[in-house]
């Protein structure tokens, strides 16, 4: 669908990024076209999957998570039965915000959130060093954060 993304598209998923809550006429408004219109499109957005949800961004301090851990994952054998089931389970474990697949010296980079560090070291003894294929773990926890944005760069 990006091809097919125009202005106006681009618009809108800038505004919808920038204020989630916005009503459809202020939407419509801020926009600069009519109500059917901009409704229209970002319907059309929804259901090509461009605009995937809606949510609420929350202080994860704010609600006691106050560890933010990054963990660098080498798998020992790069099967892809071995690699899609360690991505499975992954996937089901709420405390993982994010999981990529990198180069380099990891296979996999997690963004991992905990209460405190007792609770991320029963995450890595209790779940992802008992998992199969698994050959390092390194950790970086971050001290502070700097930048923590949801909005891509539509510019």
């Amino acid at each position: 669908m990006k091809s097919e993304l125009d202005k106006q598209d681009l618009r809108l998923l800038d505004l919808l990024q920038r204020h989630g809550r916005i009503s459809s006429q202020d939407l419509s408004e801020k926009a600069n076209m009519s109500s059917a219109t901009c409704w229209r499109r970002v319907r059309a957005l929804e259901e090509a999957d461009v605009i995937q949800g809606y949510s609420a961004i929350l202080d994860r301090q704010s609600i006691g998570l106050a560890v933010c851990a990054f963990a660098h994952v080498s798998i020992d054998r790069q099967y892809s039965r071995v690699v899609g089931n360690i991505a499975e389970k992954i996937r089901r474990r709420p405390e993982v915000l994010e999981c990529y697949a990198t180069t380099g010296d990891a296979d996999f980079t997690l963004r991992v959130v905990t209460t405190d560090m007792d609770a991320y070291d029963r995450f890595l003894n209790e779940f992802l060093f008992k998992l199969d294929g698994i050959g390092q773990v390194r950790s970086s926890i971050a001290l502070r954060e700097i930048k923590q944005t949801t909005q891509l760069p539509l510019g």
